[in-house]
C-alpha cells in the first residue's frame, strides 16, 4: 500500500519537528562552564547562574511571569530544579516573578533578608516557603554558599535584618559577590547610596570585573565613591524598555564613564545578557 502524499508530508513534518526539538534540547544541556544570565524580564531584576556542576541559582524573579519564558529559553525542558533562590528584597519588580517560579519549579533552598514588610506577594512568598517546607537562610555578611568552584559571598546586610522595618526597603537588599576562579561579579539588588557608603566603610573587598548596577541605574545608586571601590570593567543595567522611572539615569551613566567602565549592557537595549567563563 502506498502512502498518500499528504501522509508523507505529515510524517516528514513530524520528523523535522522531532529533530528540531532534539537539537534544541541538546543545545541547552550543561557544558561544564560557568554561565550567568541577566534575564530580560522588563522593569525588574532577575539573574540566573549555572555552575560548571550544573547547579542553578536564581536571584530575583522580576515583576511578573516573563521569568518563566526566560528560564524555558535557557534551561532544558526537563530541568525543573532551582538549587538556590535568592530574594534580594520584597518589592514587586523583584518578588512577583519569584512566586511564579515557586509554583512551577522545585526550589531546594531560599536566601532572603527576612525583613518586616506588608505586601501581598511577600505574604504569598512566605506562605509558599512554609507550605512547601523549603529550607531557608536569613542573609548576613558572614554567609558563604559554595557550589563546586563557584562561591556566593553575601556582603550585605552586614548583620541579620529579620523582622526589621526599613524606611527605604531598597536598602534591605541582599548583596552578593559571586566568585568563580579569578572572575568576580557584584550583585547589589536595589541598594542605594546610603547602603553603598556602608559597604565602602565596612572594609569589604568590593572589587569586581562585572557589576549589576544598583536600583536599575537610578541616580540614587552607583555613587562615584562606591564605583571607585568596585572598579568594574563591565556594568549591566536591568531596566525595562520605556519604563516610567527614567532608568537608567544620566547621572549614573556618567559615573560609569568617569570611573572608566569599558562596556555597559542594558536589558532595555540588549535584551537578555549572558556571560560565559
Amino acid at each position: 500500500m502506498k502512502l498518500s502524499e499528504k501522509l508523507k508530508r505529515l510524517l516528514l513534518s513530524g520528523l523535522v519537528m522531532g529533530y528540531i526539538f532534539l537539537f534544541a534540547a541538546l543545545w541547552q544541556l550543561p557544558d561544564g562552564k560557568f554561565h550567568i544570565w541577566f534575564l530580560d524580564v522588563g522593569q525588574g531584576d532577575s539573574i540566573l547562574i549555572e555552575t560548571p556542576g550544573d547547579n542553578h541559582i536564581l536571584i530575583d524573579g522580576g515583576p511578573g511571569p516573563d521569568v518563566l519564558s526566560e528560564l524555558s529559553a535557557i534551561l532544558p525542558f526537563f530541568e525543573k530544579e532551582i538549587d538556590l533562590l535568592v530574594l534580594s528584597h520584597p518589592h514587586a519588580d523583584h518578588i512577583n516573578g519569584v512566586i511564579e517560579v515557586l509554583k512551577r519549579y522545585s526550589v531546594k533552598a531560599i536566601l532572603f533578608s527576612g525583613v518586616n514588610f506588608a505586601g501581598g506577594a511577600y505574604d504569598e512568598f512566605l506562605r509558599e516557603i512554609r507550605a512547601q517546607q523549603i529550607d531557608f537562610w536569613i542573609a548576613e555578611a558572614s554567609d558563604d554558599f559554595r557550589f563546586g568552584p563557584v562561591i556566593l559571598n553575601v556582603i550585605y546586610p552586614r548583620e541579620q535584618a529579620a523582622g526589621e522595618e526599613f524606611a527605604n526597603l531598597n536598602n534591605s537588599s541582599v548583596a552578593i559577590k559571586v566568585i568563580y576562579d579569578d572572575v568576580k561579579i557584584l550583585l547589589t539588588g536595589d541598594l542605594e547610596t546610603e547602603a553603598e557608603a556602608a559597604l565602602v566603610n565596612s572594609g569589604e573587598d568590593l572589587r569586581a570585573e562585572i557589576l549589576k548596577a544598583g536600583h536599575h541605574g537610578s541616580k540614587t545608586a552607583s555613587s562615584i565613591e562606591f564605583l571607585k571601590k568596585v572598579k568594574p570593567k563591565v556594568v549591566v543595567i536591568q531596566s525595562g524598555e520605556g519604563n516610567s522611572f527614567g532608568h537608567p539615569h544620566d547621572e549614573s551613566l556618567n559615573n560609569f564613564e568617569k570611573i572608566g567602565v569599558e562596556k555597559v549592557y542594558r536589558n532595555d537595549l540588549d535584551g537578555r545578557v549572558e556571560f560565559v567563563f
